[in-house]
């Protein structure tokens, strides 16, 4: 029986199954930075304040002085931000702040409310800030929407990366965020009050790097569990029958085995696999409810307490460029990596 259940280009931002929402997928060529964490180029003919244009292989986004998104409220799910290369500058309404990146993972728990912003300093004056990231969206059920806010970080020496080698000898590296590869080989745990903390739903989230030429088996999961694949880089893949060029999302039937052969160049993958939540979803930009009514709840309150204020210099906080990768949470406590 064929695993395939439907193969779709790859738009922006990337459509997902339930229990996620979706998946911003962000790679810019960033120049030498300014010394002030922004680009050392020129702005001119870019939309500041709404630069999603690709101009000279990089985007300023929400961005004035520095690429990224101010400060900007949440509620009702959760942010899974994936950063494979280049940096970001967490700071938020409760307090909290961090700078992660080339290969770290910030899981963030909106619940009831925050405010929070992701600037993209450009910390290297002498060289380019390659930059890619990926933002997952991933609903909350609504016994859990309106839970206490939440961050924690999923360090790169902490997640997990396993290497397969096919009978020709060609390898698949695959990194897991979430979920289990198999009895030997577990994510670290998800912020408490994810619908991934309990291991019934079966969430995974991984990224595959493959060799170009090798092969590579997808374990099965249970019944009625959503699996989707992205293929966003290389040249072409070949699996039962088909040929499948790259930007393309691959739906399947996760109880079935499937078998990917990579073509002749190195390419690269995001799994997202997920029992679903089956509540009905009401989305109005940052907000996440089950009802129109809790959308304008959200909305109003916002309004009156914009989620426990701004407690930073600028709604496009940035940290001081000498500061390494850090987390600073909310009771103060301070990790520096």
């Amino acid at each position: 029986m064929s695993a395939i259940i439907k193969i779709k280009a790859l738009g922006f931002p990337w459509e997902t199954q339930d229990p996620f929402l979706f998946c911003a997928y962000h790679e810019d060529n960033y120049p030498k930075g300014d010394g002030k964490l922004g680009p050392d180029a020129s702005l001119d003919g870019r939309n500041i304040g709404q630069d999603f244009t690709l101009k000279d292989g990089w985007r300023m986004y929400h961005g004035a002085r520095v690429p990224g998104f101010p400060a900007h409220p949440h509620r009702g799910f959760e942010t899974v931000t994936i950063v494979q290369k280049g940096l970001v500058d967490h700071s938020d309404s409760l307090g909290a702040a961090g700078r992660f990146g080339n290969g770290d993972v910030q899981w963030m728990t909106a619940g009831k409310g925050v405010q929070h912003s992701e600037m993209f300093p450009l910390l290297q004056t002498e060289k380019d800030n390659p930059f890619l990231l990926f933002q997952i969206w991933l609903n909350l059920p609504r016994e859990k929407k309106m839970v206490p806010p939440h961050f924690k970080m999923l360090w790169s020496d902490e997640v997990p990366i396993i290497k397969k080698k096919d009978q020709s000898g060609y390898e698949t590296e695959i990194t897991l965020i979430a979920g289990i590869l198999d009895n030997d080989h577990k994510a670290p745990d998800p912020a408490p009050d994810s619908w991934a903390s309990d291991p019934n739903n079966e969430i995974a989230i991984w990224t595959l790097k493959m060799d170009a030429h090798a092969t590579f088996t997808f374990p099965k999961a249970s019944e009625g569990i959503n699996r989707s694949i992205y293929f966003f880089k290389g040249n072409e893949i070949e699996t039962e029958g088909y040929t499948i060029p790259v930007s393309h999302e691959i739906i399947l039937n996760a109880k079935e085995e499937f078998t990917i052969k990579n073509g002749d160049v190195e390419s690269h993958f995001l799994m997202l696999q997920g029992k679903p939540i089956q509540e009905p979803v009401v989305k109005h930009g940052p907000f996440v409810m089950n009802s129109q009514i809790e959308i304008r709840e959200a909305i109003l309150e916002y309004q009156q307490t914009e989620f426990g204020g701004w407690p930073w210099p600028s709604h496009d906080n940035v940290h001081d460029p000498s500061k390494g990768r850090f987390a600073l949470y909310p009771d103060g406590t301070e990790i520096e990596k």
